[in-house]
C-alpha cells in the first residue's frame, strides 16, 4: 500500500476545496511560503490579514502531507508534560510555550468559526487513556503538572473512563476539556481557502526545486515559475523535498496508520464514545480512536503500511478493534492510510532563523495546534519585525545523529508489538 492521500477517509469526506493554480512565470511578494499544511496555510492567512502580499506554494495538493493524514485531535499542549518541557527549554521559556499551546485549541476553533471552515469541529475534549493499571501513574503525573499551570484537566477513574469510551480495555483517563476533534484535511484546506480570500496567492502542484538569495531578495524556483520575495517561511516539516540551495533540518520520520469503519448503527453509537471525545492511550506503541461526523470509528497506531510488516499492522488493527469494542468484531474497515510524523531528538518543535525568514519543524505528532500557532506567530514576527512574538526562541543549532536508525527502531518496535499484541 502506498501513502497516497486519496486512500484516506479524510480525502473522501473533505468539503473544502481551495482554488489554486500551478505557479507559472515570475511573481513577486513580500512573503513566500513553501508548504501547504497547517503551518504554511496559517502563516499565509495571518500575513495576508496583516496586509502583506503572499505567495504560497505546495508541491502536491493542500494538506497532502501530515496535515491531511492526521488523526484529527486538536490537542492542547505537547506530548511532553510541562516539567519535561521546562527541563529542555528552561522554566521561563517552557512555561510560556506550554501556556501558548494550551490556548491553541481556542485558536483553532476560533479560526474555524471565523472563516466558516467545514471540518466537522467537535469540542467535547480528549481522553488520554491508561492502557493498563500502571498507566495511571503517568497520567497522574501529567495531571499534577498540568493543573499546576492552570490547565482544567481532570483525572478519571477506570469506571468513569470506561463509560466515556465504551470499552473495558481502558483503566482510567486524563480528560482535557480544552481539546476536541476535527476533520484534519478539511481544516488545512479551509485555512488555505481563508488565506486566498484574505488576498494570498495559492499554487499547488508547484514544488520548490531551488532556493537562493540575491541582493537581499529570496528566489524560489519551481518547475514552471519563480517567486521573488523579501521574506520566506519554509513549512514542509516531515514532507520536505530536495531543494537546491537548501538543506532541510533532519527529523526522525515516524509513521502512523489508521483505518475507518462504515458509519456505526445508532445503538452502537450510544455505547461507543457517546460523548465524542477523541482518545489515545498511554502505551509505548501508542494507539488512538475517535468518531467522525457520520459515526465512523477511526482507529490507528504507530506504523507504516508500505513494507513487509504492513500485513502485521493491518491484522493487529482488526484484533485491536475487536478487543476494544467486542460489538464491532469482524466489522470491515473501509479505508486504510498512513502518514509521517516529524520528531526531533528532544520531542519538541523548533524554529530556525533564516535570513529574513524562518523554518519550523518537529511537532512530534501534535501538528494541529502547534502548526497553526507557529505559522501564525512566524507570519506576525516577519510582518511586524517583532521576533518576541515567536512562541519560542529560534534554535541556534540542530543535530539529530542516526535519524534513519532511530526511524527504523521505532518502526521495528511497532511491527513486533503488533505481531504479538491483543491476541485472545
Amino acid at each position: 500500500m502506498t501513502s497516497d492521500l486519496a486512500s484516506s477517509l479524510w480525502h473522501d469526506t473533505c468539503q473544502e476545496t481551495p482554488a489554486s493554480s500551478v505557479l507559472t512565470g515570475e511573481v513577486t511578494a513580500d512573503l513566500a511560503i513553501i508548504g501547504g499544511g497547517y503551518t504554511g496555510c496559517a502563516a499565509a492567512l495571518r500575513a495576508a490579514e496583516l496586509g502583506a502580499s503572499v505567495q504560497l506554494i505546495e508541491a502536491e495538493s493542500f494538506g497532502h502531507g501530515g496535515s491531511g493524514r492526521n488523526v484529527g485531535l486538536a490537542n492542547a499542549g505537547l506530548w511532553l508534560p510541562p516539567e519535561d518541557i521546562n527541563t529542555r527549554l528552561g522554566p521561563e521559556v517552557g512555561l510560556r510555550l506550554s501556556q501558548l499551546l494550551g490556548q491553541a485549541p481556542e485558536t483553532v476553533y476560533g479560526l474555524i468559526e471565523k472563516h466558516g471552515i467545514a471540518c466537522e469541529p467537535v469540542r467535547n475534549g480528549t481522553l488520554h487513556c491508561a492502557h493498563a493499571p500502571a498507566g495511571m501513574q503517568d497520567l497522574q503525573r501529567r495531571a499534577d503538572q498540568l493543573q499546576a499551570i492552570g490547565a482544567p484537566v481532570q483525572l478519571l477513574n477506570s469506571a468513569e473512563a470506561q463509560a466515556r469510551v465504551g470499552s473495558e480495555q481502558v483503566h482510567g483517563a486524563l480528560f482535557d476539556p480544552r481539546a476536541g476533534t476535527i476533520q484534519p484535511l478539511a481544516f488545512a484546506r479551509g485555512l488555505a481557502r481563508a488565506a486566498r480570500e484574505a488576498g494570498a496567492q495559492l499554487h499547488d502542484q508547484s514544488p520548490a526545486t531551488a532556493i537562493s538569495k540575491d541582493n537581499g531578495i529570496w528566489q524560489i524556483t519551481t518547475p514552471k515559475g519563480r517567486i521573488r520575495a523579501r521574506q520566506l517561511i519554509v513549512a514542509t516539516n516531515g514532507y520536505a523535498q530536495a531543494m537546491a540551495g537548501h538543506a532541510a533540518p533532519e527529523i526522525v520520520p515516524v509513521h502512523y496508520f489508521q483505518g475507518a469503519t462504515a458509519p456505526l448503527s445508532a445503538s452502537q453509537r450510544k455505547s461507543i464514545l457517546p460523548g465524542l471525545e477523541g482518545c489515545w492511550d498511554s502505551a509505548l506503541v501508542m494507539s488512538s480512536w475517535r468518531m467522525d461526523q457520520q459515526g465512523r470509528l477511526v482507529i490507528g497506531a504507530m506504523g507504516a503500511l508500505d513494507h513487509f510488516g504492513a500485513g502485521i499492522h493491518k491484522t493487529w488493527l482488526d484484533r485491536k478493534l475487536a478487543r476494544m469494542f467486542p460489538a464491532l468484531a469482524g466489522i470491515k474497515l473501509e479505508s486504510l492510510w498512513f502518514g509521517r510524523i516529524a520528531m526531533t531528538q528532544e520531542y519538541l518543535p523548533k524554529i530556525q532563523k533564516l535570513q529574513d525568514g524562518y523554518i519550523s519543524f518537529g511537532y512530534s505528532g501534535r501538528g494541529i495546534g502547534p502548526g497553526t500557532l507557529f505559522g501564525t506567530r512566524m507570519a506576525e514576527a516577519l510582518v511586524t519585525g517583532d521576533a518576541d512574538l515567536l512562541p519560542l526562541p529560534v534554535s541556534t543549532g540542530h543535530r539529530l545523529p542516526f535519524a534513519g536508525l532511530r526511524s527504523a527502531y521505532y518502526e521495528t518496535g511497532a511491527t513486533l508489538t503488533h505481531l504479538i499484541k491483543d491476541r485472545v
